[in-house]
């Protein structure tokens, strides 16, 4: 598979960043009033298991994961952490399942290309997943622990 590769990637990057918040939003659309969790179920799919990390005035960071319970050992996958920026209406993936957390992939700031390659890659991907999971009507509901 080809990679997508665009020129101007800074400004790439914020762009889809604004348009994962819009998506997270369409996908969740009551995200805000979740606690620490919620379930989202459609019949003969996987559940989307959404997990509250950190909630402050202006971030929210959670992580997002399908949830395969036939594979030999319950599987969770992609398991991306998402930071999602209030006022900015952005949505930026912090690390995935396989990747380790941006910061400490590219330790040197000076290296700004390949922290600008590994965060491209990162959002990219969360765009193409979001865009699997809306062609679903997942419903999210409160785990069980917001409930009691």
């Amino acid at each position: 598979m080809g990679e997508v590769n665009p020129v101007n990637k800074s400004f790439c990057l914020e762009k889809i960043c604004e348009t994962n918040y819009q998506k997270l939003l369409r996908l969740i659309p009551n995200l805000y009033n979740f606690h620490t969790g919620a379930i989202g179920q459609y019949s003969n799919k996987p559940s989307l298991h959404l997990k509250i990390i950190e909630r402050t005035p202006y971030t929210l960071t959670m992580q997002l994961t399908h949830c395969f319970p036939d594979a030999p050992k319950e599987l969770f996958e992609p398991a991306v952490k998402i930071r999602l920026y209030n006022d900015a209406k952005l949505a930026e993936v912090l690390r995935d399942h396989s990747r380790i957390d941006v910061f400490k992939a590219v330790a040197d700031a000076s290296q700004s290309k390949k922290i600008m390659d590994y965060k491209w890659s990162l959002n990219y991907f969360l765009g193409k997943w979001l865009d699997y999971c809306l062609q679903t009507d997942y419903q999210f509901v409160a785990k069980l622990e917001e409930i009691a």
